[in-house]
């Protein structure tokens, strides 16, 4: 049960909007303030940024625009006298400003309870040498390393650990400050570079090259805990998982690696002690079934949020009432409407997380990625496989508009070196690379992506080469036409792929379309249901597939659905104040229009 003493609860939000901090963390608060005020709690929000729903009238009681560090939000302690306060709703601004209350004694003098994950927790997770000293408790590896304090610090840890290594920033947001170092000259600059944003690094051994893998993980204070996702990064260590694309779920583990990990991160989120929602991520090597735990997030995160829209599981909304006191038995997942919170969702359907860079707009900045996060930006794709949902991803962050092949045509003088040396660009490079001739063992050698996900895009190819055989579209096959379909193709891609007296594809389109019509091949739409279709289930999460035959929604002509046109993936100048446009929008609609049938 809740906790009784509980009456007005003050959030931290995230501040401005920076990389590695965005949307997320206003859909996190927007979430947690929703479920306090449905337990008639009396909500207090910190938060400067305007243009966010979180700050939008009705959603908390009280809003003050302050900054989100400890003399402002002492201040407005000093003069609501909150009970509790939820310090993992605001990414790692909210999280350093509360440990730093909380260090300082404010939070003690004032009686303020922080609900959900201990603070002690919270300090165990982001300083390196504590988190380290906590799973070898247990016998958790993790990767061999030494934090520092100052260069010389730095220089000797180096020294006895070997190059490659890679410099990580305690306390950071988005890998900042991070980088691989293989020389003394390399080490100084990334130690410089991060010890302006931290008082301290973690010197460790590089890894570069093994999987990366991420498990969302929910508890409650009774002990009861559940894996609500994990995800894979289709790129290996030595990117940060924010510039790379992200598959949900994890595709090229074994049920013996999946389940592996699994109960690894509940040994591991049970030990540390949290109490709501965290992420556990690790460096994996399958073929000598070998971990490292890479760092444990004790707050919700981006890909929180992905994981949460990917399984339709309210992550946010259940963590802020577990931070409440209630047990995973107590609650019920707000968006099927049928389920408990405790159960696990099983999912029949992929997602792709792409992000998107808006580095060209910038003078002299490299487009090489690394741990250091860069994307501005990220969408999420769903589709039936992995083909589908990829190619539907590259076109929707408005950088690959024509998926996978049929793209921009890149200038690359040497193929190996941009293999070797990821770019924004990279996904494009192994297009490039394979319609050039490189097979799927030469790209994984080069880049150490899972032959996996090679094999399918090398699929991509083929059946993009297989439509440029056809000279009309009029001969094309059906079962080719249906394959590409299936595979991601849009019309447009299609008509180009044919298109070959040098004539502008989209005057095409409506041929490929007509074509497709009079075959039959059509989309149905398809819910996210969390359940892979076990049990009956309600969402509001939807998508369109060629993987499919029958609609799980009645949508045609019911005379009262309205379309409201979002913004796509953030980009400069274009960031969460279109969501809380589209937000207003829509529940305005609500209150006017009746929602479809759900079957």
């Amino acid at each position: 049960m809740k906790n009784p003493t509980i009456k007005k609860v003050l959030l931290l939000g995230s501040g401005a909007l920076k990389i590695g901090q965005a949307g997320e963390f206003d859909y996190s608060g927007s979430q947690a303030l929703k479920a306090l005020k449905e337990e008639g709690i009396e909500t207090v929000l910190i938060n400067p940024n305007i243009a966010t729903v979180q700050t939008s009238e009705g959603v908390a009681d009280k809003i003050y625009f302050l900054p989100v560090t400890p003399f402002f939000v002492e201040r407005v302690i000093e003069r609501e006298r909150p009970q509790g306060i939820l310090l993992s709703f605001g990414g790692q601004t909210a999280l350093n400003c509360g440990v730093e209350l909380y260090k300082a004694g404010t939070l003690e003098q004032y009686n303020v309870q922080v609900l959900g994950t201990p603070v002690q927790a919270i300090m165990d997770t982001e300083d390196r040498d504590l988190f380290i000293k906590k799973l070898d408790e247990i016998g958790v590896k993790t990767i061999k390393s030494q934090p520092a304090e100052s260069i010389e610090a730095a220089r000797r840890a180096a020294k006895e650990l070997g190059y490659p290594l890679i410099v990580r920033a305690a306390y950071a947001l988005g890998g900042l400050g991070s980088g691989f170092v293989d020389n003394d000259q390399e080490l100084e600059e990334v130690c410089e570079k991060a010890f302006s944003f931290s008082p301290q690094v973690l010197v460790e051994k590089s890894l570069k090259g093994w999987k990366e893998i991420e498990y969302e993980v929910v508890r409650d204070k009774y002990d009861n805990c559940i894996t609500v996702c994990n995800m894979e990064n289709f790129d290996p260590l030595g990117i940060h998982t924010g510039e790379s694309i992200v598959v949900a779920p994890s595709q090229t583990l074994s049920n013996k690696d999946y389940y592996f990990l699994r109960e690894l991160s509940i040994q591991i989120v049970r030990h540390i002690g949290i109490v709501g929602e965290c992420n556990v991520q690790y460096a994996y090597d399958p073929d000598a079934m070998d971990y490292r735990v890479i760092e444990v997030n004790a707050r919700l995160s981006r890909s929180s949020a992905l994981a949460s829209k990917a399984t339709g599981y309210p992550l946010a909304f259940v963590a802020a009432k577990l931070g409440l006191g209630y047990g995973l038995f107590d609650l019920k997942n707000s968006v099927t409407k049928t389920t408990p919170a405790f159960f696990e969702p099983a999912l029949d359907y992929i997602v792709c997380k792409i992000p998107r860079w808006d580095l060209s707009k910038f003078q002299g900045v490299s487009h090489k990625i690394g741990s250091s996060m860069k994307s501005v930006g990220e969408v999420m794709a769903v589709g039936r496989t992995f083909e589908e949902a990829i190619q539907k991803g590259l076109r929707m962050i408005g950088q690959g508009a024509h998926g996978f092949v049929g793209n921009k045509e890149l200038v690359v003088p040497d193929v190996d070196k941009a293999l070797l040396e990821p770019t924004d660009d990279r996904i494009f490079i192994i297009s490039k690379a394979m319609r050039a001739g490189y097979t799927v063992d030469r790209i994984h050698e080069l880049t150490k992506i899972d032959r996996w996900f090679l094999d399918k895009l090398a699929g991509i190819v083929t059946t993009y080469q297989e439509m440029g055989k056809v000279d009309r579209i009029e001969d094309l096959d059906e079962d080719l036409l249906r394959l590409a379909k299936q595979q991601g193709f849009s019309d447009f891609q299609i008509q180009r792929a044919i298109c070959k007296d040098g004539s502008n594809p989209y005057d095409n389109m409506d041929k490929v379309r007509a074509r497709r019509k009079e075959l039959g091949i059509l989309p149905v739409v398809k819910q996210i249901d969390t359940l892979a279709a076990e049990f009956p289930a309600q969402t509001n999460y939807l998508y369109l597939t060629y993987n499919g035959t029958v609609n799980d929604i009645d949508y045609e002509k019911d005379g009262r659905s309205v379309i409201v046109l979002g913004s796509g993936a953030y980009r400069i100048g274009s960031s969460v104040e279109f969501d809380w446009c589209s937000v207003t929008c829509l529940n305005t609609l609500r209150e006017r229009v009746r929602p479809p049938v759900f079957r």
